[in-house]
């Protein structure tokens, strides 16, 4: 009975201690995506294409709110001589106007707006392939995490040892920038 308890201490320590150097013995890399796609002409000319569309978009709702300001300072200017029934008309298609914005805002900018669905359908191909090398260069090197800097993800410290920036550019065929 004695021996049996002797054990259970030994395997628990055997146990732990093995879990420490599996831990210590673990790889872990991290990239730069931002400056990764900022390198990547395909990013560029997605976001300029972006840039455009919603440009163009925004100069609508601009139009769009110059007239409802146009519509609202007549209104006001012009209440006094209004019957009842031209006044609430009027009113009417002040909001109607203020709806038609809103309405066009959540569909071009909404979380499921024009501008993120093109701006996910265009990105995801470029994605893919940064995560792929990614996924080629862990792989390879056998590394066992890598995260991403540019993202939510805080370091305290990093060791640029570990930075794989580098080559998941030149495993994409892009410059080497120093990183």
């Amino acid at each position: 009975m004695k021996k049996e308890l002797f054990h259970i201490p030994v395997l628990t320590l055997t146990l732990v201690l093995a879990t420490n150097l599996h831990a210590q013995n673990q790889k872990i890399g991290f990239i730069d995506s931002d400056l990764i796609l900022r390198e990547m002409p395909e990013y560029s000319g997605i976001e300029q294409r972006l840039s455009l569309l919603s440009e163009g978009w925004n100069q609508e709702i601009r139009t769009m709110e110059n007239e409802l300001s146009e519509m609202i300072r007549d209104f006001e200017a012009r209440e006094i001589l209004f019957t009842d029934e031209i006044r609430d008309q009027r009113m009417i298609e002040i909001q109607q106007k203020q709806h038609s914005i809103e309405q066009l805002i959540a569909e071009k900018f909404g979380p499921a707006g024009d501008y993120f669905t093109l701006q996910q359908d265009l990105l995801e191909p470029i994605q893919r392939e940064l995560f792929d090398a990614v996924q080629r260069i862990a792989q390879r090197d056998n590394y066992d995490f890598v995260f991403d800097r540019s993202q939510d993800s805080r370091f305290l410290h990093v060791n640029q040892r570990w930075n794989l920036t580098r080559e998941v550019m030149l495993e994409l065929g892009l410059g080497d920038t120093g990183n």
